[in-house]
């Protein structure tokens, strides 16, 4: 009979003694969040920085592959260069592209080189390659300590112009 009362006051202890433990440490999960919550931000931050840049150099990309593939419809749009740059630009549509460029060049179809001259693939047939580069500006909407603010992103894209 005793040690049952012993067992019973050594509970209603404990007990007592982690209220007054938890009294002590009340305000702790306060300060632990006060002291995590500018990391937490700047984390988010990060975040959203890497997520726009990302989606602007995919917009980038995206517009050489729409110019290149309107210029690749036939030699007459591939040599439409202000056609190509608005196809371009009609895709970027969040996007103001800087430069975009038109080049071509050519190959035998039997895989020898070309110089683009109707004589130089003699027994094969020339094939027109019409490459789009495209670039546009990206200004960094927050400034982090030893990264730069503002870059420029590159896009290009080949298609081989239909005869």
């Amino acid at each position: 009979m005793r040690l049952q009362g012993n067992f019973r006051r050594a509970k209603f202890l404990s007990i007592r003694g982690f209220n007054k433990t938890a009294k002590e440490e009340q305000g702790q999960a306060l300060i632990e969040t006060a002291l995590v919550m500018p990391l937490l931000f700047l984390i988010l931050l990060g975040v959203a920085e890497f997520s726009m840049a990302s989606y602007a150099a995919i917009e980038v990309s995206s517009a050489a592959l729409a110019g290149a593939q309107y210029g690749a419809q036939n030699p007459i749009y591939a040599a439409d260069l202000s056609g190509i740059r608005a196809a371009a630009q009609n895709d970027a549509g969040n996007i103001t592209l800087g430069t975009t460029t038109t080049t071509e060049s050519c190959i035998c179809s039997n895989g020898a080189a070309s110089n683009c001259l109707p004589t130089s693939c003699s027994g094969s047939n020339i094939e027109t390659i019409l490459t789009v580069q495209t670039q546009a500006p990206f200004n960094s909407a927050f400034h982090f300590l030893g990264l730069p603010s503002a870059f420029t992103l590159h896009g290009q894209a080949s298609q081989k112009v239909l005869q």
